[in-house]
């Protein structure tokens, strides 16, 4: 949980309630949304007042870029992503988007938006040999309730709301809906639910209209100066009740608040990771036959050469070729729609008609 702590602890100075994350400025489809890296503080002093801005904005990249590393992967992962250190994010870096920022003579602070390229992250990890995912769980609705002590009723908080909506939570890997607790349900289904008795979901999923409901309740402790966090319900992985606690700082009790809110969505991104990370692990390597079309041998060549730099192809062999047409095979671990999504950012469209997949020259 250390990254975690640290991020929470660099948001605190800064004023921010937790580490966001959201996606990809002017990228096309959910997947691309996140490999951007927002509402990311900054803050370096140097000499003068542009030279502390480049080295802010230097840090500030390169730790936005493991953050990023660490949103994809797996956290069994994260050993292999320290050794990445000397990779300099600023070859990857698509663009930056100043959301606030002030300065002086010599201090740079700042809240800014990195958005890296998507294709050459995938293509490190690949190289890399660490597995990964970047699709999107379906959308999470989660209530947010305070109990102010044992035995209290589970009432809205603004606090702990506040600690949540803080975070990106439309583009984050899980991404989340806050909604109210809605006037039908009552205290025993909170209750029940809470204690892992999962028939309580029925009222819930009857209520907000949808399977994805998870009651995120956050109870405090002042004798022992704790603050419970209960996660009960069902994402898009299963159902599930995870408790922890926090340690609450009297002289920033707000803290604790904050952190669970950015663990929990770092649980809700984990629990989802693992899965789609083992799906793509044992998913069966079967060979893409492809009936390529074409107008001439120097189309062809054009499009062989294409085919074989695209980053994930494996074991491309050409099975038959014609003055107008070549049959191909290869293997893709994506899959055939990614094949085709990463085939048309170089002008050549992969169709599937009947189950048989066409390569032309858009």
């Amino acid at each position: 949980m250390e990254h975690f702590e640290i991020a929470a602890l660099l948001l605190r100075r800064a004023g921010l309630a937790a580490f966001l994350l959201i996606g990809a400025i002017g990228a096309a489809g959910a997947a691309e949304e996140v490999f951007t890296v927002a509402n990311y503080p900054v803050e370096a002093q140097a000499e003068n007042a542009v030279a502390a801005k480049d080295r802010a904005i230097a840090e500030g990249q390169q730790a936005a870029f493991r953050s990023l590393l660490k949103r994809l992967s797996s956290v069994t992962a994260y050993a292999h992503i320290a050794r990445l250190k000397d990779v300099n994010a600023g070859d990857l870096v698509e663009g930056v988007r100043v959301r606030s920022e002030r300065n002086s003579t010599t201090e740079y602070i700042a809240t800014l938006d990195f958005s890296f390229q998507s294709r050459g992250v995938r293509d490190l990890l690949r190289r890399e040999g660490i597995p990964f995912t970047d699709e999107p769980a379906p959308p999470l609705t989660v209530i947010p309730l305070l109990r102010a002590g044992p035995g209290a009723p589970a009432k809205p908080d603004a606090r702990w709301s506040e600690s949540w909506s803080g975070l990106d939570l439309e583009h984050a890997l899980a991404p989340v809906r806050l909604e109210g607790l809605k006037k039908e349900v009552g205290p025993e289904t909170l209750n029940a639910l809470a204690g892992g008795d999962g028939s309580a979901m029925r009222a819930l999923v009857a209520s907000y209209g949808s399977e994805l409901v998870l009651l995120a309740l956050a109870e405090r402790d002042a004798g022992a100066k704790r603050l419970n966090v209960t996660l009960a319900g069902r994402d898009a992985v299963g159902a599930f009740t995870l408790r922890r606690s926090y340690r609450v700082d009297p002289s920033d009790p707000g803290y604790a608040s904050d952190l669970a809110a950015v663990v929990s969505l770092g649980v809700l991104e984990g629990r989802w990771k693992t899965s789609k990370i083992a799906e793509s692990l044992d998913a069966p390597r079967a060979d893409l036959l492809i009936a390529v079309e074409f107008h001439g041998m120097s189309e062809w060549q054009d499009i062989s050469r294409k085919l074989g730099a695209t980053p994930g192809v494996e074991e491309l062999e050409v099975a038959g070729l014609s003055a107008r047409g070549a049959r191909v095979t290869l293997r893709f671990s994506e899959g055939p729609e990614r094949l085709a999504e990463a085939l048309a950012r170089q002008g050549l469209t992969l169709r599937n008609a009947g189950g048989n997949w066409t390569l032309t020259v858009e």
